[in-house]
């Protein structure tokens, strides 16, 4: 019971952390861009979300104001890395430290609670009171994350995302064609905060409290999740499957850190454990060209013994099938009448009807 309880809730937990996936997956594999302001803006999210419940917001109106908050975040990073000029991951870096304080500012301390304040999740066990908060929290972070889905699948097959994805694919090229490439790294880091914010304000929702440390890791987290599903489900299909890979790499992620908590493991060993996955994930490719010729080599070695494995069994396996074949006659003579006239039986039921 306690491993399902766990796994039940790191599942939930992983739909309402794939909305950050998602955001992540934007900026690194479809701009290109190396965006460190992720760790930043998710406690932006969290943290603007948090101050307006505890103000007596409506929660789901928070999550809104929370995504633009994010998106803000992510015009600051474009801004830096544009107009002047300043290397994409140093800018990411400015904005996620500059984003510390300004978190501090904007919630006027470390911590805030949550408890005893209406939530997204409160709202609807109160509509719902027979679904647990993990079944709540799951049903709705699949909602929004299918509603996400697609938006972004409508928005990458217009005119001003298949520039954004020309960009991230070759920047020179899509230059030379006359389109803003400025512009187009805007709008697509724009957009990657706003999802990664408004997962934030998701999770501290549904955690019960926003601190300004939430964030700290989760570009690891969000790259590990994108690689997971890369990996599992493969990269050779349409956008909207590669979308869909990241939310199973998300909640696959969450699954496999619940399962190493309830195997023993500290939980301050969470960040390394994540970093191994994500470097072995990474290290994928370069060891199946390392591993082939030692697979080949296997290969030449265990064919003979195959075959040999082959001649011995194949009189074991001509003797089984002599001995079940009058097992099997007598079986299809027994069963064969009753289907058949099952088969009728039906035919003329429906015929009447």
């Amino acid at each position: 019971m306690g491993i399902f309880s766990s796994m039940q809730g790191a599942v939930a937990q992983g739909v309402l952390w794939s909305i950050m996936t998602l955001g992540v997956y934007i900026t690194f594999k479809v701009l290109d861009f190396a965006d460190l302001t992720v760790d930043g803006s998710f406690a932006t999210g969290g943290g603007v979300s948090a101050v307006l419940i505890s103000h007596g917001m409506n929660p789901f109106l928070s999550l809104l104001i929370a995504l633009i908050a994010g998106m803000a975040c992510g015009f600051i990073t474009g801004f830096l890395h544009t107009k002047l000029e300043i290397p994409g991951i140093l800018a990411g870096i400015l904005t996620m430290i500059a984003l510390y304080s300004i978190n501090i500012r904007i919630m006027g301390q470390a911590n805030i609670p949550l408890l005893g304040v209406s939530t997204i999740l409160t709202t609807i066990s109160v509509l719902f009171p027979a679904l647990s908060t993990n079944i709540v929290s799951l049903i709705l972070g699949l909602i929004i994350a299918a509603i996400v889905i697609l938006l972004l699948y409508w928005i990458f097959g217009t005119e001003i995302g298949c520039a954004i994805r020309a960009t991230g694919n070759n920047e020179y090229m899509v230059r030379a064609l006359g389109v803003n490439t400025d512009k187009m790294k805007i709008i697509g880091l724009v957009l990657s905060n706003g999802l990664v914010a408004l997962s934030g304000a998701m999770v501290a929702q549904s955690q019960g409290y926003a601190d300004v440390g939430m964030g700290t890791g989760t570009i690891m987290i969000g790259l590990a999740s994108v690689i997971i599903g890369e990996v599992l489900m493969g990269k050779r299909f349409s956008f909207a499957y590669k979308l869909i890979s990241v939310v199973v790499g998300s909640v696959l992620y969450r699954v496999i850190i619940a399962l190493v908590l309830w195997l023993g493991l500290k939980s301050t060993d969470l960040k390394l454990l994540t970093a191994v996955m994500v470097a072995i994930a990474l290290a994928i490719p370069v060891l199946n060209k390392v591993l082939q010729p030692v697979k080949k080599k296997l290969d030449k070695i265990l064919l003979p013994v195959t075959r040999k494995l082959d001649k011995i069994f194949q009189p074991v396996r001509r003797m089984l099938d002599r001995i079940l074949r009058p097992i099997k006659r007598m079986l299809s003579r027994i069963f064969l009448p009753l289907i058949k006239k099952l088969h009728r039986k039906r035919k003329s039921d429906e015929s009447e009807g």
